[in-house]
């Protein structure tokens, strides 16, 4: 019984305006700042114009790369909320995929830009068998303590116990694919933001809230599962903003260019991946064919790297040991750098940096359930 399941952060699916930029430099646009703005009410109007004039080529991209996955389910990070996700599905989705997306549900989590968690599933698989989604367990208002999860480290970044653990949400969505249970589990990780201390990197200062939300996720499922989750069928799916390896970009120019793969000594992913709880199937790929996400700095700081997960609990990695991710990269901007032949046609209207289908690329494996 075949399933086509993706995550893909769409980055940031929203239905209002973003005012923020007016006191906030680093929240203003580009655009923005070229230009000398009197009042707020001036800046207000201008950033609404800019909003609405590039919005429609940036969901018709993030549109076509979620059909071409072809996906029966897909989970989503960075929508607004249901009416913005309702409203894109409607308008930009539905019109290429025809056989829409029935199922939409979007739950509220803890994020201060208020980017959430959201889920699409067909009513049925391409082979005619009935999807439905029977329910779905928010996690946001769990917290550290409640999971036994606070340690020296958290203290030390000023993380107090009583805090809730999960960034946005842990959405655990029951799913039946023709009668069969299934559970998929949503993420969306803490970033890996600045860092407070000069002599350590974002990533490794925000690393013990990333351990932590994955380690609350795994508690998760051996709860739900009365400790037989290695036993079940479920999925964990999203933007982990971690990676166990990165591929460096040496060279300023084209001509120059060197592909460096290079291994971590620690990644957040390794409290479910290093005893084998759960498996990553993009490791059956080539590491120079496992990233989702081109980051840069400047031509001193890039690399391709991969951020976007599917993981299977290991009765489900068994049952599909040939199952291989598929990474659909035609929506990314003219400026990602791409490793020797893997460059590909752009979707029509791309740009050098916008617009794009996303900054992140959807992650789709077909499943046997």
């Amino acid at each position: 019984m075949g399933l086509r399941l993706a995550t893909f952060n769409i980055e940031n699916l929203m239905n209002r305006f973003d005012f923020h930029g007016f006191r906030n430099a680093s929240r203003q646009d580009r655009a923005l700042a070229l230009y000398q703005i009197e009042d707020r009410r001036q800046y207000e109007r201008l950033e609404a114009a800019r909003t609405v004039a590039t919005t429609d080529d940036t969901r018709q991209l993030s549109a076509l790369a979620m059909t071409a996955v072809r996906a029966d389910i897909i989970c989503l990070q960075e929508v607004d909320n249901i009416d913005a996700l309702e409203a894109f599905e409607r308008n930009y989705l539905h019109r290429m995929v025809g056989r829409g997306y029935r199922q939409r549900h979007v739950t509220r989590g803890n994020d201060g830009r208020g980017i959430d968690l959201g889920i699409l599933a067909r009513n049925e698989t391409r082979d005619g068998k009935p999807i439905e989604i029977r329910d779905i367990q928010s996690h946001a208002v769990r917290t550290f303590a409640d999971l036994d999860l606070h340690s020296k480290e958290l203290q030390a970044m000023g993380v107090d116990g009583a805090q809730r653990l999960f960034r946005r949400d842990c959405m655990v969505v029951d799913v039946a694919v023709g009668g069969r249970p299934f559970t998929v589990v949503v993420l969306h990780l803490k970033s890996m933001g600045p860092s407070r201390d000069r002599d350590i990197s974002g990533r490794d200062w925000t690393m013990p809230v990333r351990r932590a939300e994955l380690a609350a996720a795994r508690r998760i499922l051996e709860e739900k599962f009365d400790g037989r989750a290695r036993d079940m069928r479920w999925a964990i799916c999203g933007d982990l903003n971690d990676y166990r390896e990165r591929i460096v970009i040496h060279g300023e120019f084209e001509e120059d260019y060197r592909f460096e793969p290079i291994s971590e000594s620690r990644s957040s992913l390794d409290v479910l991946l290093d005893d084998g709880f759960a498996i990553d199937p993009a490791q059956r790929l080539d590491p120079m064919q496992r990233w989702t996400l081109f980051h840069s700095r400047g031509p001193e700081r890039r690399h391709l790297c991969q951020l976007d997960y599917i993981l299977l609990s290991p009765k489900l990695a068994e049952a599909n040991p040939a199952a291989v991710p598929e990474i659909e990269r035609r929506g990314q901007p003219w400026r990602t750098i791409f490793p020797p032949g893997q460059v590909v046609e752009r979707f029509p209207r791309t740009g050098w940096d916008r617009p794009k289908a996303s900054d992140h690329c959807p992650i789709v494996l077909e499943l046997d359930i």
